[in-house]
């Protein structure tokens, strides 16, 4: 190393120190409101949630934010303070992130069957805590309502739900009935009937055809996927490319930061020892 590096002289970059601080700063605001939103949802639902905590968006929000948090306070702090162990963990950890993504992507693409599983066991125990949260509730209607289906297989995957359920011990009034987002509701409409999918899995599979969408929703939401391949591909890219310039800032700081350590060592060292 040159001997005329003085003290003023710098290898961190402040244009990379900034641009990655206000880049995790933005990413730290969306963290807190996005935990503001879930703390509100599970305060207003009480114990309720408690039914249904796997699929319970409140608190899916709450671990998301969470973890996003966590994350952009490393990038944050450790950008603005040079600090390589903060730098380092937010560097590690946002790429682990990313590997297990891009792992996830793999294994459902080989393993679809597989996959398939999975998300029908989660849709049949959203199924029958539908009336035990509200948020879910209200998740499970807006999609049945968007790809026009109906339950997870089958309309009749509703009697998994113990206020639907079609056996003759059941005291509901929504016996043997679907949910209203199930139904078949013109656009003139201005009034939803709610209990136009009152008895229909007594009705064989033509005849309730008539009254509500039959299809199951998985195959709807899987040949949605099918048809819109590159739409998801570039919402995938949308997330990747975030991840990879933090962690990409992230490293050329911290190199910079060992060059500029190395840097006051050697000058250190010089001062005490000129004929070094």
């Amino acid at each position: 190393m040159p001997r005329t590096k003085s003290d003023e002289f710098t290898f961190v970059s402040p244009a990379v120190k900034y641009l990655l601080f206000f880049f995790n700063m933005i990413f730290w605001v969306i963290a807190l409101i996005l935990i503001s939103i879930g703390v509100y949802s599970r305060i207003v639902k009480h114990e309720t949630a408690l039914a249904c905590l796997t699929v319970d968006p409140a608190l899916l929000l709450m671990i998301v934010g969470i973890l996003i948090f966590f994350i952009t306070f490393c990038g944050c702090v450790g950008s603005l303070r040079e600090n390589i162990c903060l730098l380092q963990t937010f560097c590690i950890v946002l790429s682990i992130i990313f590997l297990l993504q891009l792992v996830a992507g793999v294994l459902g693409f080989f393993f679809s069957d597989k996959a398939r599983g999975k998300v029908t066991e989660m849709v049949d125990s959203a199924i029958k805590n539908y009336r035990d949260d509200i948020d879910l509730q209200n998740l499970i209607d807006y999609g049945q309502k968007q790809f026009n289906c109906c339950g997870g297989i089958s309309y009749l995957d509703w009697s998994q739900n113990m206020y639907f359920n079609c056996s003759n011990e059941n005291p509901s009034r929504e016996r043997c009935s679907v949910p209203f987002s199930c139904c078949l509701i013109s656009k003139e409409e201005t009034v939803i009937n709610t209990m136009c999918g009152h008895g229909v899995q007594l009705l064989e599979y033509l005849a309730a055809g008539a009254y509500i969408n039959t299809n199951g929703c998985i195959d709807k939401v899987v040949n949605w996927v099918h048809s819109n391949l590159f739409l998801l591909g570039g919402i995938a890219l949308g997330l990747a490319i975030p991840q990879l310039v933090g962690i990409l800032l992230s490293q050329i700081l911290i190199n910079q930061i060992q060059d500029q350590i190395k840097l006051q060592n050697y000058n250190k060292q010089h001062r005490s020892d000129p004929w070094s």
